[in-house]
């Protein structure tokens, strides 16, 4: 999906020249963002920036983490990298781009105030979110290990951990873990878990009922809820799995006075407060979070950058794909 925000980028054009004109010497041109984000959080953001910087102009791909690197592994093939601007969903697909040097090296202001396990000398948190589990009522989970038991035999839904983020985040964690491991997926694949695309095919599946359960996010469930969907959310022992949602400049930008504008925004506080607005755990502390705090477990992510292709071929070998 290619879209400017606000419109054409024909019926914004003579708006935005007009507006670089009032704001000469400031930043102003075209950034073209790639991002998994949500629509209504990009949509959020979006606004936030115009505000603050009216003179720039932000184009839009929005596409799952697995459609993003497609598109850019496309663009490195045919030319270069198109985008200037890169926001996704875990930092797990971010560490791939940082590792081949895409990204660009710098530090906005304000990022002393991102926990130093969530951001390096390329990228860094936005946002987190956890990955939990939704259920049907009566269905509720209290341990992740449950999942692999004869109660919810065939009847537990996992994302793609190729397509989403958020999933190949959780896999990370579990993979890793103390009583988990992958033989926590080889049970999950033991007991009939069905593989399905993306978190918000969990909350879809569950909500029908064709599944008892599943792994997902805690902000499209609670989006989900307040909709009227019929799900519950569980978040089991011993904990959610809390990820973070990095931000970074592609190295080969075209403009990258505002590429590092908008990215560097994405730290203010308006930027956050338009986050937690819509469910998001803001990555600043001073900033409050108006989605429930919970017991979380965070990924030890050093070890797992240094796993990532180990890690999908041993999930390929457990689920297909």
């Amino acid at each position: 999906m290619l879209a400017g925000c606000g419109g054409s980028s024909g019926s914004g054009s003579t708006a935005e020249s007009s507006a670089a004109g009032k704001d000469q010497g400031k930043v102003q041109g075209k950034v073209l963002l790639y991002t998994s984000y949500s629509q209504p959080e990009v949509d959020a953001l979006l606004a936030a920036y115009r505000s603050a910087h009216p003179a720039v102009h932000v184009d839009l791909f929005r596409a799952p983490t697995g459609q993003l690197s497609a598109r850019i592994a496309a663009e490195q093939r045919s030319g270069g990298i198109r985008g200037d601007v890169l926001l996704l969903s875990d930092p797990l697909s971010m560490q791939q781009y940082a590792a081949q040097k895409l990204l660009r090296r710098w530090s906005p202001p304000g990022v002393e105030a991102v926990p130093p396990a969530a951001r390096s000398d390329t990228f860094w948190g936005v946002a987190t979110s956890d990955v939990v589990v939704v259920n049907q009522p009566g269905y509720d989970v209290t341990s992740w290990q449950q999942l692999t038991g004869p109660r919810f035999r065939k009847g537990v839904a996992l994302p793609d951990p190729s397509f989403a983020g958020s999933a190949f985040g959780a896999l990370g964690y579990f993979a890793l873990a103390d009583g988990f491991g992958l033989d926590f997926y080889r049970k999950l694949k033991e007991n009939g878990t069905v593989q399905v695309q993306a978190p918000g095919d969990v909350i879809t599946g569950v909500a029908e009922g064709r599944f008892k359960a599943g792994m997902t996010l805690d902000f499209l469930a609670r989006a989900a809820v307040k909709q009227g969907s019929p799900i519950k959310i569980s978040v089991p022992a011993p904990g959610a799995v809390r990820l973070y949602a990095p931000v970074a400049v592609f190295a080969g930008t075209k403009n990258a006075r505002a590429a590092e504008s908008f990215a560097g925004f994405l730290l203010t506080r308006p930027a956050q407060q338009a986050l937690a607005k819509l469910d998001r755990h803001p990555i600043r502390a001073d900033v409050p979070a108006l989605a429930p705090a919970v017991t979380a477990v965070t990924p030890d992510w050093p070890a797992i950058f240094a796993r990532q292709s180990e890690l999908r071929a041993d999930y390929r070998d457990i689920f297909g794909g």
